[in-house]
């Protein structure tokens, strides 16, 4: 736990307590501060009581006594209209802040120059941490991991001079951050997205532009038009910013040449890693995510060799593209994270022969958005809600069956694609839908699959277990 000394005797209001929530509540009292901590969920406040920490309805404090508020990430700021514990923080001239925040300055009080890498983006956030995170341990840095991934950042050990610490932010976390101040900030891209919380895209970037702008160097994908003007505008300022492309060659940056990662400097191109044979990192879009983690990781100090071995090693995310087993010439993908098309589009972009088990829970536009990538789908295995829509929109292009359920679905799909002999054939669950009609979340979906497929004679686990 990283103690909220900057607290320390100061009167604090804190809204929203799930599990972030009270850790963040325990920082700020194991730092010296007076809490009063409150949630709408009456099971939330009992928990929250049950580890000692002070509950009471907001409504009725004295808001003029609160040096700060900390307000959860999940709870509206803004829109579709602030929570009624903004009305009275803003009503009182309290500062509303979150946990990234409590660690902004932490840090900033207790170490300073601890090298800090704050990620965001629209889409590969999470992988661009783990990734980073994972190269700094395998060359052996004190490697700290947390944020919207993982553990809650004020429950990572507390900052010292020679400790790295990753943190993915979403665009909730960096709203309630004004002091951001990372020494490498990454913005990967943006997209639509969140737009019910932020309203305009315009908001939501401006919002995503603040961990750039206040970062010592801030490595940003200009492969969206949105990134660009960013990137464009920080460097106007007078910031050190260094773009990076999964797509176009740059005249200064990294950007991707195929599986080679290039560094430009005035238009003279060297390579600074690959990603040929580095079976967690297939595609395009980890081709990005690479060139984030690679570009932070030298800022902080590391070698070329040593951020080569740690792409090398890098075991992948559960459910993001997991590659959980290998029959000879199958390969069985987990992809269950891939809740929406466009989530899907990633991973039927890696692979030229697939045996694509998709389904559940339908989301709005179906699969109709992944259309050009049916060419690459050997056969279709339907399972769940979605199942006769999904059908409907393959018709006569893409070879299907109703599989009805998971577990008859990895049968099936694991003896047509034995049978294929045409190269790499891989297994894929990528369902483009949410898991709620026959799985509690996505994670417990992906692990049925896990489970279905190293079950299969012959197939050998990737990775051990998780």
């Amino acid at each position: 736990m990283i103690p909220a000394a900057s607290f320390s005797g100061k009167r604090v209001s804190l809204f929203g307590l799930g599990g972030s929530g009270i850790a963040t509540a325990r920082a700020l009292i194991e730092g010296g501060a007076d809490v009063l901590a409150w949630d709408d969920n009456p099971d939330s406040v009992a928990k929250a009581g049950a580890v000692g920490i002070t509950t009471a309805d907001l409504r009725g404090a004295d808001w003029a006594r609160f040096s700060a508020f900390v307000l959860s990430p999940g709870v509206p700021l803004t829109h579709p209209k602030p929570h009624w514990t903004v009305e009275l923080a803003r009503g009182s001239g309290v500062e509303i802040i979150g946990d990234i925040e409590l660690f902004c300055r932490e840090r900033m009080l207790l170490a300073p120059a601890a090298p800090f890498i704050a990620i965001t983006g629209t889409n590969g956030k999470s992988t661009t941490t783990a990734l980073t995170a994972h190269i700094l341990k395998s060359a052996g840095r004190d490697t700290q991991m947390g944020g919207n991934i993982g553990r809650a950042v004020m429950t990572l050990d507390p900052p010292q001079p020679e400790r790295h610490y990753v943190v993915e932010c979403s665009s909730y976390q960096i709203d309630l951050a004004p002091s951001i101040n990372p020494t490498a900030g990454v913005l990967l891209n943006l997209t639509p997205d969140h737009l019910d919380r932020h309203g305009t895209m315009q908001h939501y970037a401006s919002i995503k532009e603040r961990l750039v702008a206040g970062s010592e160097t801030a490595i940003i994908g200009v492969d969206d038009s949105w990134c660009a003007q960013i990137a464009d505008r920080l460097e106007r300022a007078g910031r050190q910013v260094i773009r990076i492309s999964k797509r176009l060659p740059l005249t200064d940056g990294y950007f991707a040449d195929g599986t080679n990662l290039m560094e430009a400097v005035h238009g003279r191109y060297s390579r600074v890693a690959f990603l040929e044979g580095i079976g967690s990192l297939r595609g395009q879009h980890n081709a990005q995510n690479a060139l984030a983690a690679a570009a932070a990781c030298l800022k902080v100090g590391l070698k070329l060799g040593e951020i080569q071995s740690g792409l090398e090693s890098f075991p992948g995310l559960a459910h993001r593209m997991e590659q959980v087993g290998r029959k000879g010439h199958v390969l069985f993908v987990n992809d269950s994270k891939a809740t929406n098309a466009d989530a899907a589009a990633p991973a039927l972009s890696s692979f030229a022969r697939i045996y694509w088990i998709a389904g559940g829970l339908p989301k709005e536009g179906g699969i109709e958005p992944l259309r050009g990538f049916f060419p690459r789908i050997a056969k279709a295995y339907l399972i769940g809600e979605a199942a006769p829509a999904f059908s409907a929109t393959l018709g006569e292009a893409v070879p299907y069956e109703i599989s009805g359920t998971l577990a008859a679905a990895v049968e099936h799909a694991a003896r047509d694609a034995a049978r294929d002999s045409s190269g790499e054939a891989v297994v894929l669950l990528s369902p483009a839908c949410a898991s709620f009609d026959q799985f509690k979340n996505f994670e417990v979906r992906g692990e049925a699959f896990r489970q279905a497929a190293t079950a299969i004679d012959g197939v050998k686990p990737i990775g051990g277990t998780r």
